[in-house]
């Protein structure tokens, strides 16, 4: 097992290094001077231009830039802001609940859904609920999350009232940070309501976040179960006479879990990764919506620093779904 994990391990450096090549350069491929922007309207002439350029480290080559910034990271440096002059990865870590939080909302909502709605459409295959579940699942899978996100706030917030458009919780409630994840830190805030306002908060951009992973779910599970139900032992369970619940979640769904699981793990990185547009329509205070004002601010360590941790974050998972692969099925840890 150790030498399956050093060869996945090594086969990620070259990764890692195409990562650390692709946040560096990309940001400085978009116009416009971070010094200007940093700035705003104060007056700026060219000596003070030039003398901040020189203390950012930004009149350096590029290669000089780059080196820099890789020596920063091996130190577990991840710079400071332009802006706000905080170091980088304090912010990260005071952004980073807020993000996993909805990520994990979102997750465990398509979980229930999905696994829901594709072990129904399984067991009523070619009938009119199996075609509806998976016209939707294709339509949620192909949706544009801007413009899902946008439908959902005009329906539930503007038309209906039912939730909030933007934040984490209701302004009234001051709620202390506790563990940075607003339902518990507001379940254990004593002032009535502040659960129920932080839920209402969340419910919507969950959704929009979690609608092609339900998606994705669902199919998925519908595919597994339709093999496993094919399969001879689920014939003798029935000649048995066990109920079709006992035979469905014991014996059927629970084989099927295997593909599910696999999916289920490689959306996790994608759901963390993945929400910067859910978090900029709803104003959600996370990784995704700082990564989105950096770049607007051309803040290069910031944006560095989240297009690193969001590929890391990625690959990590990726690795976990490789080793649980190589735990459950002992050939391919030869192969591999």
């Amino acid at each position: 097992m150790l030498n399956f994990l050093l060869r996945r391990l090594a086969t990620l450096l070259p990764t890692l290094i195409g990562v650390t090549l692709v946040a560096f350069g990309l940001i400085r491929l978009v116009p416009g001077d971070p010094i200007a922007i940093m700035m705003g309207e104060r007056a700026l002439d060219d000596a003070t231009h030039a003398r901040l350029m020189h203390e950012l480290g930004l009149d350096q080559p590029l290669w000089r830039q780059y080196a820099d910034y890789v020596g920063g990271l091996l130190r577990g440096d991840l710079g400071q802001s332009l802006v706000s002059h905080e170091p980088v990865s304090r912010e990260f870590l005071a952004l980073f609940p807020a993000t996993a939080e909805l990520a994990l909302c979102a997750l465990l909502l398509a979980i229930v859904l999905g696994m829901a709605l594709g072990t129904g459409a399984a067991l009523r295959r070619g009938s009119l609920l199996d075609q509806g579940v998976m016209g939707v699942a294709t339509v949620g899978y192909s949706m544009p999350v801007f413009w899902w996100g946008l439908i959902l706030i005009m329906f539930f917030s503007v038309g209906l009232g039912w939730t909030p458009v933007a934040g984490r919780i209701a302004v009234e409630y001051d709620v202390q940070r506790v563990t940075g994840f607003m339902l518990i830190d507001a379940a254990l805030h004593d002032e009535p309501g502040a659960w129920w306002s932080a839920l209402r908060h969340l419910l919507l951009p969950a959704l929009v976040l979690g609608t092609s992973t339900t998606a994705v779910i669902a199919r998925m599970t519908r595919s597994s179960l339709l093999e496993v139900l094919r399969e001879d032992y689920m014939r003798s369970a029935r000649a048995r006479g066990l109920s079709p619940a006992r035979i469905v979640l014991v014996h059927g769904l629970r084989n099927a879990l295997i593909p599910v699981i696999t999916v289920i793990g490689l959306k996790v990185g994608s759901l963390l990764a993945g929400a910067v547009l859910t978090e900029t329509i709803f104003s959600w205070p996370g990784i995704g919506k700082w990564l989105i004002d950096a770049i607007a601010r051309r803040d290069y360590p910031v944006v560095q620093a989240g297009i690193l941790i969001s590929a890391c974050t990625f690959i990590a998972v990726n690795l976990l779904v490789d080793l649980l692969y190589g735990v459950v099925n002992p050939r391919i840890r030869k192969q591999g």
